[in-house]
């Protein structure tokens, strides 16, 4: 703030009232807070853990959003006048205080009536029951220090609201979606970042391409609003389920075209992966758990998957450093003509560096050999190739231009190996289940349900629920013995053992290598903005 004084004439021709009428103007300088610029190609959103300011002309200050939510009040001076020349005593004047009035923010305040019109009603007020109380604002700060290696979101521009309200595509009518992080080619590879056919190539995938961003888009958005309700005394069912409705509004669900792409995973310490609660189990989520959040969201079938560990006691975070060292080297050593498994023993190498102590004894953290990052397809999230997270593996496939992957690694203070155990959640029907007869009526009718809203993407008994299918668990039971459905039981480490996962998924473009599910979860559609990490 900076003050400009205006000079009074001399008081033998100045009248009180015109001497009590002088006051100080003001005029206030407002500078806004940006994230950090990244080092990386311009046309990217990347998100970074420093905290640089851009440069003013390279950024085009918006207006700042209206604050509906404030009651502050805004206070004129008060202005008293000196006495005269005569000894006089001044009149003292008070200006009326103006009080902004308190407006509440809610989801129908949030979004236009057209914007409401085009969104079920149903819909509208299961976001309203997930938000319950939580207060809406329009700011993109969001403290995670609760969390035990994973950043704070900074203040800066924002086009969503926090708890997130609005639908991804009405913040981006323009179907411009941000763009991930851009990782350049090296070696022999390095020739693709300006090959012009390459480039063409790149310019003709775009449609494949803004699928994706979108999918990412939406999932960065669901992954903060996780990590805003995540804490010690949610039960995991409750956690599930809000996560998977603002996945579902986000991305504005619309049957097989976008949606929820498998349930999502709340595995706990020894527990690690596919495990989500089933109707009737209240499991709460402890101070002490480790917990791996596992999910994802689909667009024209393009599955982004990613997944982070949530932890509170500071002793687990060497083996949660310890397994996103491992995530980052498999991206890093991941690319065009690489074989997956140098990629493995490049990740095996960066986990079994670290160790941890816990209650006085010192574990060496181990990678869990028969669990895996995988190739994904069209409405199929294991395509075929999967990426392993040791060495030695006999695996010879190699990547190739144009396919998508999700890196994930698990660390564990166990024996690095899970089997089947506990009660099945996660369904999936097999991608090349070929057409049969069935001759169970309930069984065909629950195939049919199955088939119309999901397809071949994974599913659990909580969404067979939701839909009102009652009674289904023989049905269920026909269809896996017959080989149409799989089922994926939680896959577990010994007990008394902690596992933590990270995960990203990433596009071997012809030119680079995009890992989409990174960058910031709001952003200008006209601008290129810095970010920062928050996973």
């Amino acid at each position: 703030f900076f003050f400009l004084m205006i000079r009074r004439p001399p008081r033998s021709t100045q009248s009180r009232s015109s001497a009590a009428s002088d006051v100080y103007k003001r005029q206030v300088s407002t500078q806004s807070t940006w994230g950090e610029t990244a080092t990386v190609r311009t046309e990217m959103l990347v998100e970074d853990p420093a905290n640089v300011k851009p440069k003013a002309e390279e950024i085009p200050k918006p207006a700042p959003p209206k604050d509906e939510d404030s009651d502050e009040e805004e206070k004129d001076d008060e202005v008293e006048a000196g006495e005269g020349a005569d000894g006089a005593k001044g009149d003292k004047k008070k200006k009326k205080k103006k009080k902004k009035k308190k407006v509440k923010l809610t989801v129908d305040k949030v979004l236009t009536p057209e914007q409401l019109a085009q969104i079920p009603k149903e819909r509208i007020e299961i976001i309203k029951k997930v938000l319950g109380d939580m207060p809406i604002k329009r700011e993109r700060a969001q403290d995670n220090s609760h969390f035990r290696n994973l950043g704070s979101w900074k203040e800066g521009p924002t086009l969503q609201t926090n708890p997130p309200t609005i639908p991804v595509d009405f913040q981006f009518p323009d179907r411009v979606f941000p763009i991930g992080q851009i990782m350049e080619y090296t070696g022999s590879n390095m020739y693709r970042t300006t090959n012009a056919e390459l480039k063409e190539k790149d310019r003709i995938a775009e449609e494949h391409y803004t699928h994706l961003r979108k999918a990412a888009e939406c999932q960065r958005q669901v992954r903060k609003f996780t990590q805003s309700i995540a804490k010690p005394g949610i039960r995991l069912i409750d956690l599930c389920e809000k996560l998977e409705e603002m996945n579902r509004h986000l991305v504005n669900e619309n049957g097989l075209h976008a949606g929820i792409a498998f349930p999502t995973g709340c595995s706990i310490n020894h527990v690690a992966a596919h495990y989500t609660p089933n109707a009737g189990d209240f499991t709460v989520l402890g101070p002490d758990d480790v917990c791996k959040i596992d999910f994802g969201t689909q667009v024209e079938g393009r599955i982004i998957d990613t997944a982070f560990t949530v932890a509170f006691n500071p002793k687990f975070d060497p083996l949660l450093l310890a397994v996103q060292d491992a995530t980052e080297t498999g991206i890093r050593e991941a690319g065009i003509d690489v074989r997956v498994s140098d990629v493995g023993a490049a990740i095996q190498e960066a986990m079994e560096s670290h160790e941890i102590e816990l209650d006085g004894k010192t574990y060496r953290i181990r990678s869990v050999k028969n669990l895996n990052g995988h190739l994904i397809g069209p409405y199929h999230i294991h395509g075929g190739k999967s990426v392993p997270i040791v060495a030695g593996t006999g695996m010879n496939d190699k990547m190739e231009e144009g396919e998508l992957y999700a890196i994930e690694t698990f660390g564990s203070t166990g024996k690095g190996y899970v089997w089947e155990e506990g009660e099945c959640s996660h369904y999936m029907k097999d991608f090349y289940a070929q057409p049969r007869a069935i001759r169970n009526p309930r069984a065909k009718g629950l195939l049919k349900h199955i088939e119309t809203n999901f397809s071949t993407l994974a599913f659990c008994k909580r969404w067979l629920d939701r839909a009102g299918e009652t009674n289904y668990i023989l049905a269920l039971k026909h269809l896996v013995d017959d080989g149409i459905v799989n089922p994926y039981p939680p896959l577990c480490d010994v007990k008394g053992s902690y596992v933590a996962q990270y995960e990203h998924t990433f596009l071997l473009r012809p030119t680079c290598k995009e890992v989409l599910s990174r960058g910031e979860a709001v952003s200008y559609t006209h601008l290129t903005l810095p970010t920062i990490y928050s996973v």
